[in-house]
């Protein structure tokens, strides 16, 4: 698979900038718009937590901080849930093409991940400005965000694969994937901090891969704090297996996905 996608770079490269065309060229605001819906949302978590429901971080009575926080945790969710959503119907999405042309199926995916990448950048670099101007930047500390971001995508990515895979037999999956999505979000302190969550609950919320990546960026943004490492162990081990899983299963159920799309 690995070899098919590196013959087949160009076809790839390609379609990516195909969609990104498709995607903001042809409208009036343009990419404006991959800045726009993420600082939407951002802007009212902070007004109905931060204003009217008067959230705080623990020891720090600070909106701008409390809005840190959100993005801090919030962009990084979103880039994954976008890649996990879309994976879970990029073979459905994509049948047309899939029996007009012959190409590497497993490269659909790919470019999934790649545009995702090309938005959240866009995103991402919006909230560096911030940081900057706001004069709350890290430092160094802030490319701790690459490893961290890989793996959390590595996880989608295979989880994705996996998902989009058995939803062309099984169309439910999707419909799961859906409610799945937000129990997950709310089982990651993106929006709550975790002291203000009882400790038995705490312990159960370890087992979520998202958790101690999500805590790491936070702590990154408000602290300059580097990440403990050992708080990405889970997510690694679950990337390794989940990227096992659905490439291993799109292996074997790839040649009669035609016939059932």
């Amino acid at each position: 698979m690995l070899q098919a996608l590196w013959q087949y770079r160009s076809f790839i490269w390609g379609m990516v900038a195909r969609e990104f065309r498709a995607r903001y060229v042809s409208s009036l605001l343009g990419g404006l718009w991959a800045v726009l819906q993420p600082l939407a949302t951002i802007l009212i978590y902070t007004v109905v937590f931060g204003r009217i429901m008067h959230a705080r971080l623990p020891g720090l009575d600070d909106t701008l901080a409390y809005s840190l926080y959100l993005c801090a945790g919030l962009f990084p969710w979103l880039y994954f849930s976008e890649v996990l959503q879309r994976c879970q119907t990029v073979f459905l999405d994509n049948a047309a093409l899939l029996k007009k042309m012959s190409f590497p199926r497993i490269s659909l995916p790919v470019i999934l991940l790649l545009s995702s990448t090309i938005n959240f950048g866009i995103t991402f670099a919006l909230f560096l400005g911030l940081l900057l101007v706001t004069g709350r930047f890290p430092g160094w500390a802030i490319v701790a965000f690459v490893p961290l971001l890989v793996l959390q995508q590595a996880f989608a990515l295979g989880l994705g694969v996996c998902l989009g895979t058995l939803n062309v037999f099984y169309r439910d999956v999707a419909q799961f994937v859906s409610v799945m999505l937000q129990f997950w979000f709310w089982l990651t302190p993106i929006i709550y901090a975790v002291a203000v969550v009882p400790e038995s609950v705490q312990r159960f919320m370890a087992f979520n891969p998202l958790y101690g990546p999500t805590r790491a960026y936070q702590q990154l943004v408000l602290q300059g704090a580097w990440p403990t490492w050992s708080d990405a162990t889970l997510l690694t081990a679950t990337a390794a297996v989940t990227l096992a899983a659905g490439f291993f299963a799109f292996w074997k159920l790839s040649g009669e996905m035609i016939d059932e799309i």
